[in-house]
């Protein structure tokens, strides 16, 4: 709701310098004490970025451009997933030591220090919406007015006029598609629950050492990314989310079940790529999914953008916890797990698409008669 009312180019990037302060604050951490303090503040500064940007890109980019742009967004995460262990890799064995400091307090100031560049860049760059004057020297006038036109004749019909604060978080808390959206969310963070926990499930196969472990962590997020923007790319050509989304996610249950079911280290490696490739490979289409079904009025739109992602974050929270150091180096319950939490997510793309179908059917027969072509929800 704030964003609404704030400028992006200020609003999120002092978040990210904010938070990117508060990670390099890790380097200074002696205790148990001082790191579950630092974590929550940093979980305070990191919420407001991925709704905030979500949002920001659901104003400028149609239904049919939003997965491809949410695909390379979200290909940040899974690329730094990638290549964190290979930076945590490099920075432990070249600084581990430096100036008296151990390397993993190099790793969160080095990391630290980078993003709070990022910021300060991003508070220069970064376009604000569409209709506003702040982008004068990035768009013209006349590349404005379009951006602002296609936009209107891209929301669904559905109209509201109360563009109030308090009626758009009415909106959105009484709409069952935010709802289901927030569900679907939910369930896929908790399926892929094994992202915290990746390197540790690569130790268990025994590669060798501590480097070689981390630097074959990358493989499966690398092709995780390119996975997401093909199935992103071909979720806005064919203009449909939900078979996108459980196509990637039915990769994600075989591998599951691969790792649940045997200890043989080369298959449960390939199944790591499965279900990697599987879960990322979903995000996209599903964030560009919600954003452009919940957007009767701005206010609306970000009110539930920000209960979506709140919901969905839940999984992140309790996920880690099915992972238990007794059940290595299968983690036999934690699959089983992330596997039901995949086929939950498939269950909710089904009860989304009955949902949307059913509000198609009503703006249809709105609109007959009228003469004019109603924009309808994707499926």
């Amino acid at each position: 709701m704030i964003l609404t009312r704030v400028r992006p180019s200020i609003y999120i990037p002092a978040w990210v310098c904010l938070w990117s302060a508060v990670s390099a604050a890790t380097a200074a951490c002696n205790s148990f004490t001082h790191l579950i303090i630092i974590r929550f503040f940093l979980g305070i500064c990191e919420a407001p970025f991925f709704p905030g940007v979500f949002f920001l890109l659901s104003c400028w980019y149609t239904k049919k451009e939003l997965a491809l742009r949410y695909a390379f967004l979200y290909s940040g995460l899974v690329l730094a997933t990638a290549v964190s262990g290979l930076l945590a890799a490099g920075i432990f064995a070249g600084l581990g030591g430096v100036a008296g400091l151990q390397g993993w307090r190099w790793l969160f100031i080095l990391e630290g220090a980078a993003t709070f560049l990022l910021g300060l860049v991003a508070s220069v760059m970064l376009p604000d919406f569409p209709a506003t004057k702040s982008q004068d020297w990035l768009f013209t006038a006349e590349e404005k007015e379009v951006a602002v036109t296609r936009m209107v004749r891209d929301a669904v019909s559905e109209e509201e006029h109360d563009q109030s604060v308090l009626h758009g978080l009415k909106l959105a808390v009484t709409d069952i598609k935010v709802w289901a959206f927030a569900l679907l969310l939910l369930s896929n963070q908790s399926a892929y629950g094994f992202n915290y926990f990746y390197p540790t499930i690569v130790r268990g196969f025994n590669l060798g050492s501590r480097t070689i472990t981390l630097v074959c962590t990358a493989p499966p997020y690398l092709l995780g990314a390119f996975i997401s923007y093909f199935i992103a790319w071909h979720s806005d050509r064919k203009a449909e989310r939900g078979w996108h989304i459980s196509g990637a996610i039915l990769f994600a249950i075989v591998g599951f079940i691969i790792s649940a079911a045997t200890i043989n280290i080369p298959a449960r490696y390939v199944a790591s790529f499965l279900y990697i490739c599987g879960c990322f490979g979903a995000n996209a289409a599903l964030y560009s999914w919600a954003a452009s079904s919940v957007g009767q009025t701005p206010t609306k739109k970000a009110c539930a953008t920000a209960i979506i992602n709140v919901t969905g974050q839940l999984g992140t929270i309790w996920s880690p916890y099915f992972f238990d150091s007794n059940d290595e180096p299968r983690y036999t319950r934690a699959m089983v797990l992330l596997l039901a939490f995949a086929v939950l997510e498939i269950c909710v793309c089904f009860l989304l698409k009955f949902i949307l179908r059913r509000a198609n059917k009503k703006i249809i027969a709105e609109y007959e008669g009228t003469g004019r072509v109603p924009t309808l929800f994707t499926l």
